[in-house]
């Protein structure tokens, strides 16, 4: 059995360790642009930071890489394994197919066929299992019969400061930035990029977005503590689940001012709204802050939206540029 990653202390990330990780991840990972959105009436001046141009389609390879760059080289070499619904399992198998060592995914039942296939083409292994079995994953960092290092999709000191590198680069292209808005999954992307924002600019409003199909931290912020909410798979299958992490929500209690919550419908109309104006081919999950922008929930200024990935299944773009509703 394979011993998992430490948890994650409740402190945000430390500065420096977020800007070693940005020197660490020169040369194998995209340092992504910044760009307007192209939408006139808009209730904010809203910025794109377009994390789907990364490799394989997601900020993933920035936590991926800078944990497998911290790990001890013996641990990698015996391979490397996840657990995820699509983009974690596709950074991790593009690095370790870079890296030449072997990989695993746990996936569950409900991922998108489209990532899962490729994962597969990455030549990782696929193991699928029910959702509540591989949720509980993300608890245990454990598995009989995998070997190698687990590299946990979120709750994770490494992973989150390879993410916060996108604070940074948020910072040197748009200084005066007033509001960021950035997707919640895990936790992982959002609390590391806060711990970068709030490190440089503690004055700046930082917001979780959440599609309401399974928004579990709007409500544990409300209460105080984590709370499970009712969780449906929709096609925004890069966010969501039934609860908070108690190290995550820790962290995310100390780091935002709050998680935006929007609709399946608002987030389809906000990946048809990028095709449409910026050319840009957003996932659910990367279109959610989007969404929640262009409603006003970031308030006025300057709006930075992380996208964070762009691998949606073809079908179902389709039906979203057709004005329908996966």
């Amino acid at each position: 059995m394979a011993a998992g990653a430490e948890a994650l202390s409740i402190e945000p990330i430390p500065l420096a360790e977020i800007e070693a990780a940005r020197e660490r991840l020169k040369g194998s990972v995209m340092r992504t642009p910044l760009v307007r959105l192209g939408v006139e009436d808009a209730p904010a001046d809203v910025y794109l930071k377009l994390e789907n141009l990364q490799p394989m389609g997601s900020f993933k390879v920035r936590g991926a890489g800078n944990a497998m760059a911290l790990a001890h080289p013996g641990q990698v070499a015996e391979g490397l394994w996840t657990a995820s619904a699509g983009n974690m399992a596709q950074a991790v198998a593009w690095h370790a197919r870079r890296l030449g060592v072997p990989c695993t995914v746990v996936v569950p039942d409900t991922a998108a066929p489209t990532k899962v296939d490729a994962v597969r083409r990455l030549g990782a292994s696929i193991e699928e299992v029910p959702f509540g079995e591989w949720f509980e994953l993300f608890r245990t960092r454990r598995r009989d019969g995998m070997t190698g290092l687990f590299v946990h999709p979120f709750s994770d000191a490494a992973v989150m400061a390879g993410n916060g590198t996108i604070g940074l680069e948020i910072l040197d292209d748009l200084p005066d930035v007033d509001a960021v808005l950035i997707p919640y999954g895990g936790g992982g992307l959002s609390c590391g990029i806060a711990s970068a924002l709030r490190a440089l600019k503690p004055k700046v409003r930082i917001y979780a977005a959440e599609v309401a199909t399974g928004a579990p931290l709007a409500p544990s912020l409300a209460a105080g503590k984590p709370v499970e909410v009712p969780f449906t798979p929709s096609f925004v299958d890069g966010a969501g689940g039934p609860v908070v992490l108690p190290e995550m929500f820790a962290l995310a209690s100390k780091l935002f001012d709050g998680s935006r919550v929007v609709d399946p419908l608002e987030v389809a109309k906000a990946v048809w709204l990028m095709a449409e104006r910026n050319r840009v081919i957003a996932e659910g999950a990367g279109a959610v802050p989007v969404a929640a922008a262009l409603r006003g929930m970031a308030g006025g200024g300057k709006v930075v939206c992380v996208v964070s990935g762009g691998n949606i299944d073809s079908g179902k773009l389709a039906t979203i540029l057709q004005g329908g509703l996966p």
